[in-house]
């Protein structure tokens, strides 16, 4: 798990303000409950399933609702990472009906948005089943949710890419552009002395690739080549090349990758896919919060 508490307490924190409107997370700021409910007031209510998906994002849930009641008391039934079915209880919440209320929307928005996330990349990892090839999220996240984008990759079946710039050396297009007039296995040996084995290089031919190889890469991402028979090609030149350098190298394959394309990706050959889309277009899945009782 890539989000701390101290972390993932301090997004919750952030979330309910917003919707609050208040840094203090007052709940008279919730004018209707603040009108509607007496001051008090205690209840239960569910969250459940309206729709199969695959779950993530309980921690945040629980946050929610604690953060605005301390004395809640939260029975969760269903931990990340659980193949929901319709009417499934994700978890069970007790405490101030106004507490409740105020950390509905912001407890829901988070599970749908993560589960979501989960959702399709189990989607992926189940269509690239039996083939050996890893299912890798990118950076194209929600900014500010990066870490819980993450862990819902995790939670659905897949590995995680680089978190951020800090973390490995990703060489692209443009830092080859940028570099002239070194050339390509010039700016990758620079990086590979700097940081061995982090070192991922992007290559956009079977020459690009065997050079990065030569420049040291730990990794060669194969970017926008057509799955079958040209990414193969350069898979086994990748191949190949690492032979004769003595090494492993690793090969990664994204660009143009979707549910229908997937597998014939992971047939070619390649170690790994990675797939923006797990989080820029993942669908929110159905989530609803349900009043039990009052007390």
């Amino acid at each position: 798990m890539h989000t701390s508490p101290g972390s993932l307490r301090d997004i919750v924190r952030r979330a309910l303000a917003e919707d609050l409107g208040c840094e203090d997370l007052a709940l008279t700021a919730d004018l209707t409950s603040h009108l509607a409910l007496p001051v008090g007031m205690r209840g239960r209510a569910r969250i459940f399933a309206k729709a199969v998906g695959v779950l993530a994002g309980v921690s945040c849930a629980v946050a929610a609702f604690t953060m605005l009641d301390p004395e809640a008391r939260v029975d969760v039934r269903r931990a990340d990472g659980h193949v929901l079915q319709r009417g499934d209880v994700v978890l069970e919440v007790a405490g101030e009906m106004r507490a409740l209320l105020a950390a509905e929307r912001t407890a829901l928005n988070f599970l749908q948005r993560l589960s979501g996330v989960a959702t399709v990349t189990r989607a992926f990892v189940d269509a690239v089943a039996g083939t050996g090839a890893k299912i890798l999220d990118t950076r194209k996240t929600t900014p500010g949710l990066r870490t819980l984008e993450k862990d819902a990759v995790a939670a659905g079946g897949g590995m995680n890419h680089r978190i951020g710039l800090f973390d490995q050396v990703l060489l692209k297009e443009n830092h080859f552009g940028f570099a002239r007039p070194l050339t390509y296995e010039e700016v990758v040996r620079r990086c590979v002395a700097a940081q061995p084995g982090l070192v991922v290089a992007e290559a956009r031919d079977v020459g690009e690739a065997v050079a990065a190889v030569q420049g040291g890469a730990a990794v060669v991402l194969l970017d926008n080549f057509a799955p079958g028979a040209p990414l193969r090609a350069a898979v086994d030149a990748v191949r190949r090349a690492a032979v004769a350098a003595g090494r492993s190298v690793a090969t990664e394959a994204s660009g143009g990758v979707d549910l229908h394309t997937v597998r014939a990706f992971a047939e070619s050959g390649v170690d790994r896919i990675s797939i923006g889309a797990l989080t820029h277009s993942a669908k929110a899945i159905d989530l609803s919060l349900l009043v039990e009782g009052v007390s």
